[in-house]
């Protein structure tokens, strides 16, 4: 994502970069012309040869800030292009991403010899697979599908010289990171590492130090501000009113374009079932939906036949659309910064947002945090219709303990046999018992 012209975010444009004339005709293609500050900071570096850490949460630009570094330096250099082995590696962690990525790639390489694809899991992989026996230049892979292709011989990480680790956080939240290091450690030593994360915990700190050799790190809006294009406001809700809210704020026509975020991928099933039994154009998105759903779910999204998205937190990772005019957070998240990167999904490319979220009792810590991250404090929506529903409302119903499973069922059959032999009368003949036959004697 790149800021449009009337978004003005820099005193330099596009020009002043060093990028070729082929990839500023494509970048004028779409209407851009100036850069935002994680493309004006990390793309000379790049083209340079650098390697960069870049912390910079989602929404400020950072996929053309590798895609279009990437695509100048791979155009210039003539190693087997007929070929067209893999030279760049772009990793990250949701389907939904890497898409994006690979759209960016075919958007802005669109007058370069460059070839690239895209492979994730939840498809088949025979089009994946024909498209890297053909040859492409990038590479763009979720970590499961690519260690799957690297199994099978498929995939040939020898001649990669630009890496690329995008959302290195949400690697490490989705549990991708051993993977991560499996396929780091396939990579020839002599490369060029480009590193993005909007936050960076212990241990992708340590990552960093292993990955990137004399870095350039550039540092953009820090996950503990937010976009001063988008006003906020809680209303304190009864959990049980939560849905009653929602349908009561969605009759304003005003909020045309709605990404919802619950905590789970069952919640956001159950908001969007209901929104559309009450004739609310609505669809969720979330891990277990299958890739065609998925992507359907947002392509409707994005053209406006669906009004309202609802999603979970890993599966709208990757969403990037630039005129979503409301972010409501039907739950606020467990991680105060997990509420920076929500809101963030509206007020960008220079327009306005509306950052909603309900508040119930059992929530009220987590406010606390997160105003405590933001350093502001939340304006509260006193006059709506279900204010005060959340004072004395019933607790949450707790899930019932299962009896522990300390044993497989196999196991089981065994204990059981021994307590039924235990149990036999000691009385009985042994002719009753099972005698090994002679034969098996030794």
């Amino acid at each position: 994502m790149i800021m449009k012209s009337d978004a003005v975010t820099s005193k330099i444009s596009f020009d002043d970069l060093n990028l070729t004339a082929t990839l500023l005709r494509a970048v004028r293609d779409e209407g851009y012309i100036t850069p935002t500050p994680i493309q004006e900071k990390a793309i000379p570096p790049s083209l340079e040869g650098r390697d960069v850490f870049g912390c910079a949460q989602t929404g400020t630009g950072k996929t053309a800030a590798f895609v279009l570094p990437i695509l100048q330096q791979l155009s210039k250099s003539e190693t087997a292009r007929n070929k067209h082995p893999i030279r760049a590696l772009v990793l990250t962690p949701t389907r939904e991403l890497a898409a994006q990525i690979g759209e960016s790639a075919e958007t802005y390489g669109r007058h370069l010899p460059l070839a690239h694809t895209v492979v994730y899991g939840g498809v088949s992989q025979v089009k994946q697979v024909k498209a890297i026996q053909r040859g492409v230049d990038i590479l763009v892979a979720c970590p499961g599908r690519l260690l799957d292709l690297m199994n099978q011989r498929v995939v040939d990480l020898r001649n990669i010289e630009h890496f690329v680790l995008d959302e290195a956080d949400r690697m490490l939240d989705m549990g991708f990171i051993h993977d991560v290091k499996r396929i780091i450690a396939k990579l020839p030593k002599q490369r060029q590492t480009l590193f993005f994360s909007a936050t960076v915990p212990n241990e992708i700190r340590e990552l960093a130090d292993n990955l990137l050799t004399h870095p350039v790190s550039v540092h953009v809006t820090p996950t503990s501000s937010t976009a001063e294009t988008v006003e906020q406001a809680v209303y304190r809700v009864g959990r049980l009113r939560k849905l009653d809210l929602l349908r009561h704020l969605l009759k304003d026509e005003v909020m045309e374009r709605t990404l919802i975020f619950t905590r789970t991928k069952h919640g956001a099933d159950r908001v969007a079932k209901r929104l559309i039994k009450d004739r609310i154009p609505a669809a969720a998105i979330h891990g277990n939906k299958s890739q065609g759903a998925r992507t359907r779910a947002l392509e409707s999204f994005k053209n406006g036949n669906v009004r309202v998205l609802v999603a979970s937190d890993i599966a709208a990772r990757g969403i990037d659309i630039n005129s979503i005019s409301h972010v409501v957070n039907y739950e606020l998240p467990h991680e105060p910064e997990t509420y920076v990167h929500r809101i963030g999904r509206t007020g960008r490319a220079g327009n306005s947002g509306q950052a909603i979220s309900f508040c119930d009792s059992e929530e009220q810590s987590r406010l606390i945090n997160i105003q405590r991250l933001i350093n502001q404090s939340i304006p509260e929506v006193k006059d709506h219709p279900y204010a005060g529903s959340h004072i004395n409302e019933p607790p949450r119903p707790q899930p019932q303990a299962r009896p522990p499973r300390n044993r497989s069922r196999a196991g089981q059959r065994q204990g059981q046999r021994r307590t039924n032999a235990g149990n036999r009368n000691p009385n009985a003949p042994r002719s009753n018992r099972r005698r090994k036959s002679p034969a098996g004697r030794k």
